[in-house]
């Protein structure tokens, strides 16, 4: 049967890209799935010396797994992933159909897989990977998700059940940390130089202020952003890890990105035991992932899109855009309130937009919901003076918008497109032609 299953997703894999109707990155998977939902299962245990890494968190898990990809082909380890960011079930699976033979022979060393934080428990149902790297959690899609202590519980349920993985764990983020002690797995813990936390306190978007294990409200020596830092807890003295800190240098804009840089390359060299000059010289020659820091060139100006999606998301957004911004840089935000977003956008009221807004002259706004969008970028100038204060020009039509932007945007300038997930693959499509999912 499988045989049959993988010779339909190949062809609709062809039918989709000759036809320009996206990559085939979720429907072969699906209808493989639907009709034998042990398709992934058995197809991987066919394949028993594939080494399976799966890279999971809020933020970060495509940049992540990019970067790893791009340090194991250097290194002339043979890898496939899931490089459209089709990150559930049915991502897998096509991604698995994409690049085996039809007998389900997969011609490679390892499987790379970035896995949506609320299909992890699902994923690790079906299969237990070599090595599974644990980012973050954020808030987001509260309406999809529920709170994001919610997805930790089930997290730390599957993380149980395991019994040969191998974790790479933010040794920062006090709930993961937790997690992976309690799980008795061989774990190996990342964190970034501590000259860049520049805080000693968590922002508003913060999510984990309390010991995992006693409750107690946690005391934070240093913060790199939200509640990621150095951290003990007064009452049980639970506190971080001991944390590698490779001090590699980050081919990514933000200083947050470290995060992702640590992740894939302590992956890298402990795992696989790529030198770390290799792993230095592969970021020589890095580019970002699909929306995350993409530049596209446009008649002299430059656009850049940076996917911002949640609280976290968007603070570290405008991070990266204000550290290269340049005086006359232009911006546009979209903001989308589909099933890939979440259909709860109350989250934009807990991000720093009254820092942000006021280092632009000119802020150009569109997606479904623009207006909701437009208000409170209003109420985030409330702190201009009248002479001063940014125009908002608002824009229900996404190409319009783009257009617009664009040629207020001189030569040898930059725009930065600050999109949702599925305004991001609209924005891609507009200005690349091409379909991503």
């Amino acid at each position: 049967m499988n045989l049959l299953l993988i010779l339909v997703g190949k062809f609709i894999l062809f039918f989709s890209k000759t036809f320009n109707l996206g990559s085939g990155s979720t429907w072969p998977g699906h209808i493989a799935l639907e009709i034998n939902p042990n398709f992934i299962r058995q197809v991987l245990k066919k394949n028993p010396d594939l080494k399976i890494v799966l890279v999971a968190g809020t933020n970060g898990k495509t940049t992540t797994a990019t970067l790893l990809r791009h340090i194991l082909e250097k290194s002339k380890i043979n890898v496939f992933q899931n490089e459209e960011g089709a990150n559930l079930l049915n991502g897998i699976g096509s991604s698995i159909i994409k690049n085996s033979n039809v007998f389900g022979k997969l011609n490679f060393d390892t499987a790379l897989f970035e896995v949506d934080e609320n299909s992890l428990p699902l994923i690790l149902d079906e299969f237990e990977p070599n090595i599974l790297v644990l980012l973050n959690l954020f808030r987001d899609q509260l309406d999809r998700y529920g709170e994001v202590n919610t997805v930790a519980d089930k997290w730390s349920k599957s993380l149980q059940k395991l019994k040969k993985t191998k974790l790479i764990v933010n040794g920062d983020h006090p709930e993961l940390a937790w997690m992976a002690k309690e799980s008795n797995l061989k774990s190996y813990y990342f964190s970034i130089p501590q000259n860049l936390m520049k805080s000693k306190f968590p922002e508003d978007d913060a999510d984990f202020l309390y010991c995992p294990n006693c409750k107690t409200k946690l005391n934070f020596n240093k913060i790199s952003f939200s509640s990621l830092g150095l951290f003990e807890c007064p009452k049980c003295e639970f506190s971080n890890p001991e944390s590698k800190v490779l001090n590699l240098s980050n081919p990514l804009t933000g200083d947050y990105n470290y995060y992702n840089v640590e992740a894939a390359s302590v992956v890298a060299s402990e795992i696989f035991g790529t030198p770390l000059v290799n792993i230095e010289n592969a970021f020589k020659t890095f580019k970002p992932a699909f929306g995350r820091q993409e530049v596209f060139e446009k008649v002299g100006k430059k656009i850049m899109v940076i996917l911002s999606k949640n609280p976290a998301s968007l603070n570290r957004s405008f991070e990266a855009v204000l550290s290269v911004k340049k005086d006359n840089d232009s911006l546009l935000m979209v903001l989308n309130d589909r099933i890939p977003d979440g259909r709860d956008i109350s989250w934009i009221w807990d991000t720093d937009f009254e820092n942000f807004i006021p280092n632009f002259k000119n802020i150009t706004v569109s997606g479904d919901r623009c207006y909701d969008l437009g208000l409170r970028i209003k109420y985030g100038m409330e702190n201009q003076s009248a002479g001063r204060r940014t125009k908002i020009k608002i824009f229900e039509n996404l190409k319009e918008a783009i257009g617009k932007a664009a040629n207020e945007t001189s030569t040898n300038e930059t725009l930065f497109i600050l999109p949702t997930y599925s305004a991001m693959l609209e924005v891609r499509k507009i200005l690349s032609g091409r379909k991503i999912l």
